[in-house]
């Protein structure tokens, strides 16, 4: 038996698809799409997608499902890419990519995969 997640709920600055990545909005407790590792990432939009206004339930612990926006490994970190995907987090030397977890399934682009949610920074 998998132990019940945690969830926050912040409203839309914009639409947002299910199972993409998502970040802190330009107000207190919004969010918009994530579109690159340097964005406050959050995490993931749960499967349903929201209108501008709605809110937006996301887990905050345990395990969560992202849609790949390129080929992953398991155990690799995720951040997010141009598409509010999900991509593996590799950062030049000196840079700082934010990511959201750790990919639990290998998988390809369109693929949804679990990710362990541990979100947090890593440097190139």
């Amino acid at each position: 038996m998998s132990a019940p997640l945690q969830h926050r709920s912040l409203l839309a600055q914009a639409a947002i698809a299910g199972l993409l990545i998502i970040k802190h909005g330009t107000a207190d407790n919004t969010c918009a799409l994530a579109t690159a590792s340097s964005d406050a990432l959050v995490g993931t939009n749960d499967s349903l997608a929201k209108e501008a206004g709605e809110l937006v339930e996301f887990p905050t612990a345990g395990v969560g499902e992202v849609l790949l926006g390129a080929a992953v490994a398991r155990g690799q970190p995720l951040t997010a890419d141009a598409t509010s995907r999900a991509i593996a987090a590799a950062p030049a030397a000196g840079t700082n990519a934010r990511i959201i977890g750790f990919a639990m399934a290998s998988g390809v682009l369109g693929d949804v995969i679990d990710y362990q949610i541990s979100p947090g920074y890593m440097q190139g």
